[in-house]
């Protein structure tokens, strides 16, 4: 027997969305639901709703109150986050060809000293997990991934960088992340500033 869902919490975020929470921790399973929801939106649309932007724990709706109001809104949002997910298609994977450490990696030595372990276990244990892109922001292309081996947590910079090249993958938190873009980054630790181009994998 399916388990039973939990109701999102509606929050009003404006006059023109509505952010639908479904945890207020990172959390994959609550993940998977915003994700669900995106696509049941997209797929099954509802008069009003202009776009939807899907974050780790939320999907933020953005709607033309005109053509709907809130509470309507609201009731048909529940309605569609209760339901029970579809098979998804296959998710397609990458490979990420990448060079850790030295020029490559500014933070690579600080993050095994402070885990108190070596670089090379550090590169061991980031090249074999298994992430999946959990949203997309702060800035064009920045993809924030789950999967980040739990060793790996880590506190998150405290002096920000100015400036990270593209393709810079970084650790911090509980999270792990590729910029496609050159940024400022504050939040993260640089394992790798240098990656290629991204390629479909065979396997």
């Amino acid at each position: 027997m399916a388990a039973t869902l939990a109701p999102p919490r509606l929050l009003p975020s404006g006059d023109r969305a509505v952010t639908v929470e479904f945890a207020r921790t990172i959390d994959d399973a609550a993940n998977q639901r915003v994700l669900a929801l995106d696509r049941a939106l997209h797929e099954t649309p509802i008069e009003g709703v202009t776009e939807t932007v899907p974050t780790y724990r939320s999907l933020l709706v953005h709607y033309d109150p005109v053509r709907i109001g809130f509470d309507e809104l609201g009731t048909k949002i529940v309605a569609l986050a209760l339901q029970p997910s579809p098979p998804t298609e296959k998710a397609k994977h990458w490979r990420i060809p990448v060079a850790y450490g030295g020029e490559n990696g500014i933070d690579l030595e600080d993050v095994a000293k402070t885990l108190q372990t070596t670089p090379d276990d550090i590169v061991a244990r980031h090249v074999a997990g298994q992430y999946r892109v959990a949203m997309i922001g702060f800035t064009p292309g920045w993809s924030y991934l789950s999967g980040l081996d739990k060793f790996l947590h880590i506190s998150r910079r405290q002096n920000p960088r100015l400036l990270t090249p593209a393709g810079t993958i970084s650790i911090g938190g509980i999270q792990t992340g590729v910029s496609w873009a050159a940024r400022r980054s504050g939040l993260s630790n640089c394992i790798v500033i240098r990656s290629f181009c991204l390629s479909p994998a065979t396997t």
